[in-house]
């Protein structure tokens, strides 16, 4: 997939996306190839807070160390478009289970021979994997629906799906029973996906009118200065020469005026001065 094509992949199964740092051109691809892909990978982070440490790496495993982190709310934050250090080494006879959409997923074999790196996408899923650290119905639903979004994306079943622990016998992550989640992957599968549907922005709360007394000849406050900058952004700046505030002049009464005519008002209604509604109405 292309970085679009993930996110929109994701998106259209309905999963909360964030875009994280540079992650479209985030990879591993100078180190070897990348694809062609056959199945999915999902991983544990066996720590906290592992965001950036799933983008960074450390010292002894560079970044990116998945293609995406599941935070425990189950926003999917992309984290790299390309290869990723998040497989190693996997045993053949797993890898074929999987190219194969085998329903039997046999314990992996000791030798490991296949660059995991190269055939799987993986997902780090944000818990301590001690048996103790639940994973929230919220995040395991959104992990469920990463995984089918990649296999609806290229035709596969949920047998292309495997655990890490079902790759190598070096992890034991994630810690839940794979056969379950595979079985909830094609269940999401089997039906129609709801896109997931942007939150419209939230609209700003004026903040508290100060009072009529801060807003006239000889004034001198900081709220002369907010309301300034405010008319400033609103368009009328043309009536300030040196910027906004922090002492009432005509410049402000002017640019208060305007901003009141424009809401058509007139007469005492359009003074200059401002009131609770022309501060309600500015700052909205």
């Amino acid at each position: 997939m292309t970085a679009d094509q993930f996110v929109n992949a994701l998106t259209a199964e309905g999963l909360n996306v964030k875009e994280y740092k540079d992650w479209r051109n985030h990879n591993r691809n100078h180190k070897g190839a990348w694809g062609p892909v056959h199945g999915v990978v999902i991983h544990h982070t066996a720590g906290t807070d592992s965001l950036d440490l799933c983008y960074d790496g450390d010292s002894d495993l560079p970044g990116p160390l998945c293609h995406t982190y599941m935070d425990k709310a189950g926003t999917a934050y992309m984290i790299a478009n390309g290869r990723a250090n998040h497989a190693g080494t996997f045993a053949t006879n797993a890898v074929t289970a999987a190219v194969n959409e085998s329903s039997t997923h046999p314990r992996p074999a000791a030798s490991e021979p296949v660059d995991g790196n190269v055939q799987f996408y993986g997902i780090e899923i944000e818990n301590l994997g001690d048996g103790d650290d639940p994973f929230p119905d919220v995040q395991y639903r959104a992990a469920v629906q990463w995984a089918a979004a990649i296999c609806r994306f290229h035709g596969w079943s949920a047998d292309s799906v495997i655990g890490h622990k079902e790759g190598t016998r070096r992890k034991v992550d994630p810690a839940f029973d794979m056969d379950e989640f595979r079985r909830n992957v094609a269940a999401q599968l089997g039906q129609k996906p709801e896109p997931s549907k942007p939150t419209p922005p939230s609209k700003p709360t004026p903040p508290p009118f100060p009072g009529t007394g801060y807003f006239r000849p000889g004034a001198k406050n900081t709220y002369v200065t907010q309301l300034g900058k405010q008319l400033i952004a609103k368009g009328y700046g043309r009536f300030y020469s040196v910027g906004a505030g922090p002492t009432w002049t005509n410049s402000d009464r002017s640019a208060v005026r305007a901003f009141q005519e424009a809401q058509g008002w007139s007469g005492s209604d359009a003074d200059g001065y401002p009131g609770p509604e022309t501060w309600r109405r500015l700052f909205s």
